[in-house]
């Protein structure tokens, strides 16, 4: 049998480290570059290296990507950076296997995007993959280009390409230091003592996924598109396609505490860059939708249980690459 490798970028993120153990999970070998992200020279070559020598091998190869910059309120400046990076990297001349670039084995590359922050500006929910994109922000706008920069890449090099625009993540093991990821941080003020602020309406609606789901759909989207034809592209939307309020939220968490919640009401400017309803629904791959998900009581008490766990600690570890969904 032939052992697929999967070369996960971003592996040490919140996302990343999901999809490594479902990948592994599945039978693949799986690799994790360690990426100098504070030297983007440095970064590109270990970078280009790695996917030089994933298209070099001789069996079926991943390229999954689930690295990237920023959330919602993050400016414009640091996605410049990023598509530059991605720039160097996507490069179909530099990732070339050495003398063998005619030669080299169809892969499938995936790249995680965010549905709530491409669809943040768009009519009539619940959007599925035929929506129009409207971005509010910079992060939307730069999901979409760095979305095309793959696609181009896939293209030129004969690879075949999935997108998946995933909806809000949660889950234990979230980068507790980012202002983002509600039910985490909803946890993580209540262990810690201390009101959490809500910059947007009560009422917003967004959809919420378990991580491990997430990872496990994507594998098995992964497998999908294997028989796709050499070149071609899928865009697929990740979702549980059922939508829970902030108030919702606030009360899930409540009842995994099993006491109430100090939730106060905000100002912050990126408010505005917020769809008010971001309920999605796919009609792409419908059969990796075709499970069980862990229901969001349980999954939310899991999260809970988790930032108790380490309520203790003082300092809360950056993620190798920050994951940003939603």
């Amino acid at each position: 049998m032939t052992v697929t490798t999967s070369l996960v970028v971003g592996g040490g993120g919140f996302l990343g480290r999901a999809v490594v153990a479902a990948l592994e999970g599945a039978g693949d070998r799986v690799l994790v570059p360690r990426v100098p992200w504070g030297d983007q020279d440095a970064a590109a070559a270990v970078l280009v290296d790695a996917v030089r020598a994933l298209r070099a091998g001789d069996g079926p190869w991943r390229l999954v990507w689930c690295a990237g910059t920023g959330f919602v309120a993050t400016g414009a400046d640091a996605f410049a950076i990023e598509a530059a990076l991605l720039a160097r990297v996507l490069d179909p001349a530099a990732t070339a296997p050495d003398g063998a670039a005619a030669a080299s084995t169809p892969g499938i590359v995936f790249f995680a995007s965010s549905a709530g922050a491409t669809y943040a500006g768009s009519t009539g929910v619940p959007f599925d993959e035929s929506t129009d994109p409207r971005p509010l922000a910079p992060y939307g706008s730069s999901r979409l280009a760095a979305e095309a920069q793959f696609h181009s890449w896939a293209a030129a090099t004969g690879t075949r390409a999935l997108v998946g625009r995933i909806a809000n993540l949660y889950g234990p093991g979230a980068n507790l230091a980012k202002p983002q990821g509600l039910v985490s941080q909803l946890a993580l003020a209540h262990v810690e003592g201390r009101p959490s602020s809500i910059y947007v309406p009560f009422e917003t609606t967004r959809d919420y996924l378990y991580i491990d789901d997430a990872a496990a759909m994507i594998v098995d989207a992964l497998d999908a598109v294997a028989a796709d034809p050499v070149g071609s592209a899928r865009t697929k939307i990740f979702a549980s396609q059922e939508g829970r309020s902030i108030a919702e939220v606030i009360t899930a968490v409540e009842q995994a505490f099993g006491s109430s919640l100090d939730v106060i009401a905000g100002q912050d400017p990126s408010a505005s860059f917020q769809g008010t309803d971001l309920r999605f629904r796919s009609t792409v791959l419908p059969s990796v939708d075709d499970r069980q998900l862990l229901p969001f009581a349980d999954g939310v008490a899991r999260t809970v249980d988790a930032i108790r766990s380490a309520a203790s600690s003082t300092t809360h570890p950056q993620d190798e690459r920050g994951e940003r969904r939603g």
